[in-house]
């Protein structure tokens, strides 16, 4: 009784881990790109205003 560790046409089980953690990989590097993609762009002029006008008011110096 010999026991067939992979049926013909399918891979060994060690190849399925394999290509679940290339996928894993390929997952966290395309992240990566976005996150600095969206880390570099510019700050609109409009949210820098806000947090401007934010800020004055916190130090006490914007009157309303």
């Amino acid at each position: 009784m010999t026991e067939n560790p992979t049926p013909p046409g399918k891979p060994p089980k060690g190849a399925g881990l394999e290509e679940a953690r290339l996928r894993q990989q390929a997952i966290g590097v395309k992240l990566r790109h976005m996150f600095d993609e969206v880390v570099n762009e510019p700050v609109p002029d409009e949210f820098l205003d806000i947090l401007r006008r934010a800020d004055k008011r916190a130090s006490g110096e914007g009157g309303a």
